[in-house]
Parts: structure tokens; C-alpha cells; sequence
């Protein structure tokens, strides 16, 4: 069994996390794995489970990893917006270079209606942000 395991394991899902503590016994070479906890992401919320009472070492190793879930996520949605502009990128390339009519017709209006509401939303975001800087 891997010495060094940490005290908690968190199994992460949609809008955040299941929290397990994690015991082992060397002896037995054995790990177990303790629910103690169901994180919500979004709004902060921690409900301990099995009647537990969370202690403060529990609570801040729950709130230590809510900051580093909540930095990755972030880092995840910017990166998939610079993606974003990559795709836009390859698929005009793609459509002058190599497109048949058919594909391109294919493609066409679900494209400008999406560049058209990405640009209208960009658009009011920009204004709205200008005006409040006035």
C-alpha cells in the first residue's frame, strides 16, 4: 500500500464534490474510505454526512480545496474560451481552403447565428462597461 496518502479524498461531481476521509492500516494493508462530507461548489455549502461533526482540520482541508476547485474551474473556462477563438480560426481557414458548397451550406446559418450572438453580447458588454466608466 502507497505510504503517504492524504487524510481526505474528494470524488468530485457536477456542482462539487463528495468528501471521504480517507484512514489506512498498514498492518492490515488495508485503506478506508469514510463519507463525511457533500460539497456544493456554487454556493459554498458543506453538509456533513453520517450524523459526522466536522472538525476544524476537516473544514479547512474542505476549504482549502473549494479555493483550488474553484481556481481550476476558472482556469478551465478561460482556456475553453481561448479554444474557442482557435476553432474560429481553423474553421474559416477550413471553409476558404477546403470546404465543399455542401459543407459550407451545411454550416452556415447555425454560424452566423451564433457569431451574431456572441457579437451582440460582446458588444453590450463593452458598452455597458464604457458606461460605467464615464
Amino acid at each position: 500500500m502507497a505510504a503517504g496518502l492524504p487524510d481526505y479524498y474528494f470524488r468530485v461531481r457536477e456542482n462539487g464534490a463528495f468528501v471521504f476521509a480517507v484512514e489506512q492500516d498498514p498492518r492490515q494493508r488495508r485503506v478506508e474510505m469514510n463519507q463525511i462530507a457533500v460539497l456544493n461548489i456554487r454556493n459554498g455549502e458543506v453538509k456533513p454526512q453520517g450524523g459526522r461533526e466536522l472538525s476544524a482540520a476537516d473544514l479547512a482541508a474542505i476549504e482549502d480545496w473549494m479555493t483550488k476547485r474553484r481556481a481550476t474551474l476558472a482556469a478551465r473556462e478561460i482556456d475553453e474560451i481561448h479554444r474557442a477563438v482557435e476553432v474560429l480560426n481553423t474553421t474559416a481557414h477550413w471553409i476558404q481552403s477546403r470546404a465543399s458548397e455542401a459543407q459550407i451550406d451545411a454550416v452556415t446559418d447555425d454560424l452566423l447565428l451564433a457569431m451574431h450572438d456572441l457579437r451582440s453580447v460582446l458588444i453590450r458588454k463593452r458598452a455597458e462597461r464604457a458606461a460605467q466608466d464615464d
